[in-house]
């Protein structure tokens, strides 16, 4: 099959190229909303794009012709945490995806306890094996959809004890969540060691 990109409208664009980019991580991003609840949403159009100083970034795309939540409280606030969610969270992280009224705080509503960051405003997940304070670098809209690609800086790392030797995580023991296209997920599955040097 052969699709040129000008012939597919948004729902067949995303589809498609959602269906191409797998396996994709999650950015599980808690924000506070205007009322000083934590919003927490997934995104899986996420990576690092600079490693240091650290820097991470994921896109959030529109809803019905405006911002997002997350978006709108990245932008009052200018802080969020990354969180990383394993395999065991799948329920609460898919849970928090769909879309609720403004005020609704997604860890209240799914009995996620929180606790403080150390570096910015917003809490981090408490049961997450790993989160990443950040603030704010840039949002640059590429497409002129209203999608927009947040990039910040990390300004601290907790990583659980037994994931990390020295500053090296573990990716067996932290078995994190993966998105495919659709309401599917995966884990890493079968790992593959290469020879770190040529042959």
């Amino acid at each position: 099959m052969e699709f040129f990109a000008e012939s597919l409208d948004k729902d067949e664009s995303y589809k498609l190229i959602s269906g191409c980019v797998v396996p994709r991580p999650i950015a599980w991003v808690s924000t506070l909303n205007q009322d000083g609840g934590t919003n927490l949403a997934p995104f899986s159009a996420f990576t690092f794009v600079c490693t240091y100083p650290p820097m991470l970034g994921f896109n959030i795309g529109p809803k019905l012709g405006r911002r997002k939540d997350t978006a709108r409280n990245i932008v009052r606030t200018n802080e969020y945490v990354v969180n990383i969610a394993d395999q065991t969270m799948v329920n609460d992280l898919h849970q928090s995806s769909f879309e609720y009224p403004e005020d609704v705080s997604e860890t209240e509503m799914l009995g996620l306890k929180t606790v403080a960051s150390t570096r910015v405003c917003v809490p981090r997940l408490d049961v997450a094996p790993i989160s990443m304070e950040c603030r704010l670098t840039s949002i640059t809209d590429f497409s002129g959809t209203g999608a927009e690609f947040v990039v910040g800086k990390v300004l601290a790392f907790h990583v659980r004890d037994d994931l990390v030797n020295g500053v090296k995580i573990d990716s067996s023991r932290l078995r994190p969540l993966c998105r495919l296209a659709g309401p599917n997920y995966a884990g890493l599955g079968e790992t593959i060691t290469m020879l770190t040097s040529p042959l």
